[in-house]
């Protein structure tokens, strides 16, 4: 049986306005961090009832953020995940609602991106040798042109492309983590090209 193939979606105006939501993006976190998982065991990390957990989780899915798993839980207990292949905002949309969506959760991305990069600052130094060998932090002042900046965006994402396949790859055969090679963690990539200064008017470009 053929496996079947994801790809990166692009959220248009009513999935933005919909994701927009404290409670989903934190489901959505939940559920990147710890894998699949059911709205009564999503409730009990959230301290929320399930009927409202159910709920959130059928939003989500129904702009194909999520799916249930196949084949895990019983009966009529559904496990979600993530949908692999991820998803990316696109560009800014007209519609001012969407629009202001799309603000809420680009400023909620550098929250969790703050989080992240604090969290593993203060797990270092109690982690396995061979995982603080193949971390690493990385920061570059370049002067590009806006072609020159693309290229490099578009080439970074092309490896990122490949590798974010091999585990999606792993996700949809091995949902249950414990079926996993044991040695596999989970791995955050922060990757930005920002071009600071570009927004300056022409009485400023020469400030230090």
């Amino acid at each position: 049986m053929q496996s079947k193939s994801y790809s990166a979606r692009t959220l248009d105006a009513r999935a933005l306005k919909s994701f927009a939501h404290p409670l989903r993006l934190r489901i959505y976190e939940l559920l990147d961090e710890h894998g699949p998982s059911t709205a009564t065991k999503l409730a009990a990390l959230l301290g929320q009832n399930t009927g409202a957990t159910s709920y959130h989780l059928r939003e989500l899915a129904g702009h194909g953020m999520i799916e249930v798993v196949p084949g895990m839980g019983r009966g009529k207990e559904k496990y979600w995940r993530i949908t692999p292949g991820g998803f990316s905002y696109g560009e800014p949309p007209s519609d001012p609602e969407a629009a202001g969506a799309m603000e809420f959760l680009l400023d909620d991305m550098v929250r969790q991106r703050g989080a992240e990069l604090a969290r593993w600052r203060e797990e270092e130094a109690r982690a396995p040798e061979e995982w603080v060998r193949a971390s690493g932090y990385g920061r570059r002042s370049l002067r590009l042109t806006p072609e020159e900046s693309a290229a490099l965006r578009d080439e970074v994402f092309e490896v990122l492309e490949r590798y974010r396949a091999l585990s999606d790859r792993r996700e949809v055969e091995s949902p249950d983590s414990r079926d996993r090679d044991p040695s596999m963690g989970r791995v955050i990539i922060h990757f930005d090209v920002l071009p600071v200064g570009a927004g300056q008017g022409p009485a400023e470009e020469g400030t230090p």
